[in-house]
């Protein structure tokens, strides 16, 4: 155990480099635990070689992010809008100082030592999934401009037609109204047939195709998640929460594997994200499972991915005060440490035979660690006050 949250600290831990290290977080939008964060990366990249910072956040977006921190397209106010999903994402000040970093580091360098940026969630937000326009339009561009017309299975402007207005795949009345989706119309059927159409000719030409097939990969996925979450949202059964809270986290997982097959990734996002163990909630009375991106991950890449949680102690301008002395957050907020790197074999020993009970937070925002659940990362990132406000 350390007080220092660094790179050799974390990778002594985890006790090996993997191809794909995840820092969880018990809440978005803590500019403390971003800090931290921030400067955990940049030693590993600087130090252990790492070279995609991969955060939750839209992952069509993020090449805008990408091209910017690559080679300074743009300008950093409008990356930062138009380059993340999730509003508190692009408007967070820790963020924003990733991607300032990013850039600097890029600044002069060869493009193999770049730094890349990710986004590897799905074009989703809370209230709407985006139109597949963008994703199928792409890939269908993309294969457009190099077979022949004959190889296709439509045209553009057919496809222009059976994807309609962008407005009825964004209906944000889906969420509550299943009925209002399109995702079932024989519409969206035969576009489902034109995304798996498209990927496997993608597939099968891609030794000749060249020229960024890896984006065009990146629009086949993309293309094919969201006609399955579209075809779900419009689902009237029970399984439709499981159904969606699934589509998400495999077009999650997909996306990190295929950065992996690039190089070493960081990733960033909610602890859930990245769990090993099945992921669960009620929903009107009913228990509702599914499998995190990192199960999927983990049981794909086995000791090639790490799961590195971070809990705090305190955020008091949400509510959440010092913890329960019986609680794992409150048994390392009794550590003489404002900050602690904590293996599962250490936490162990330092629970002895205690048997800690569930924290209950009192903010809907932060989800506490689960004691029954712990010894399926590889350690934990304890911030003892992630209550400072930056000014």
């Amino acid at each position: 155990m350390t007080g220092l949250v660094d790179a050799s600290a974390v990778v002594g831990m985890v006790g090996r480099r993997p191809r794909v290290l995840c820092l969880g977080e018990p809440t978005h939008g803590a500019d403390v635990l971003l800090g931290v964060r921030n400067s955990l990366f940049r030693e590993l990249v600087e130090l252990e070689g790492y070279r995609t910072v991969a955060l939750e956040s839209d992952c069509l977006a993020g090449l805008v992010t990408d091209r910017y921190v690559t080679t300074g397209e743009g300008d950093l106010d409008e990356v930062m809008e138009r380059g993340f999903s999730h509003h508190e994402l692009g408007a967070g000040a820790g963020n924003r100082a990733l991607v300032r970093w990013m850039r600097d580091y890029n600044e002069g360098r060869p493009a193999a030592e770049w730094v890349r940026f990710a986004g590897f969630d799905g074009p989703l937000e809370m209230t709407h999934a985006a139109s597949p326009r963008h994703a199928l339009g792409g890939l269908h561009g993309y294969l457009a401009a190099r077979l022949s017309p004959s190889r296709l299975p439509c045209d553009a402007e057919a496809l222009d037609r059976l994807l309609g207005g962008d407005e009825r795949w964004t209906n944000p009345a889906v969420m509550r109204d299943p009925a209002q989706g399109v995702g079932r119309t024989g519409a969206a059927r035969e576009l489902r047939l034109i995304a798996d159409d498209l990927v496997g000719l993608l597939d099968m030409h891609e030794p000749q195709l060249g020229g960024d097939a890896e984006r065009a990969r990146l629009f086949g996925r993309t293309a094919v998640g969201l006609l399955r979450y579209h075809h779900w949202l419009a689902d009237t059964s029970p399984a439709r929460w499981e159904g969606l809270a699934g589509v998400r986290a495999s077009m999650m997982a997909a996306n990190l594997l295929a950065l992996a097959e690039r190089g070493p990734v960081l990733a960033h996002a909610h602890n859930g994200h990245f769990q090993r163990h099945q992921s669960g909630m009620q929903m009107g009375g009913r228990p509702l499972e599914w499998w995190s991106a990192g199960a999927v991950v983990s049981g794909r890449l086995g000791p090639e991915y790490a799961f590195v949680a971070t809990a705090l102690g305190e955020l008091r301008h949400r509510g959440v005060e010092a913890p329960p002395p019986d609680t794992i957050e409150g048994i390392l907020y009794a550590l003489p440490q404002d900050n602690a790197v904590v293996g599962t074999a250490e936490l162990a020993a330092i629970l002895g035979d205690a048997a800690p009970v569930p924290r209950v937070s009192p903010w809907y925002g932060y989800a506490p660690l689960d004691p029954a659940h712990v010894g399926g990362t590889d350690g934990i990132v304890f911030v003892k006050d992630a209550s400072a406000i930056p000014r």
